[in-house]
């Protein structure tokens, strides 16, 4: 898939997984990424940032299976962030599948 199409999604990806549950970085990764190609480098920047903006909140939380995960919690400020992009994308998508599957070449 077009780098520039995953860029521009991530951020909606990462705030509606989180708003179902608290997750944890690579729990995110592995969702992502068994519907859409990505590298976990670009993951946890986008992260750091989504928490500094105010739309989440950390925790930490003890893992069996090596050291405490930090988990990400998405606030009322994410979620209002979150329903805006949905909003967006939905026209978006409505607007470039009614071009796409025009069968009119007019």
């Amino acid at each position: 898939m077009n780098p520039q199409f995953k860029k521009g999604v991530l951020n909606l990806c990462v705030l509606a997984l989180v708003a179902q549950k608290d997750r944890y970085g690579y729990e995110l990764v592995q969702a992502i990424s068994a519907n859409v190609s990505i590298s976990e480098g670009a993951v946890y920047p986008l992260l750091r940032r989504l928490t500094m903006d105010g739309y989440f909140t950390t925790y930490l939380k003890e893992s069996a299976e090596g050291p405490p995960r930090k988990y990400y919690t998405i606030t009322d400020q994410g979620k209002a962030h979150l329903d805006e992009l949905q909003t967006e994308w939905e026209l978006f998508t409505t607007g470039v599948n009614a071009l796409i599957q025009r069968s009119d070449p007019s």
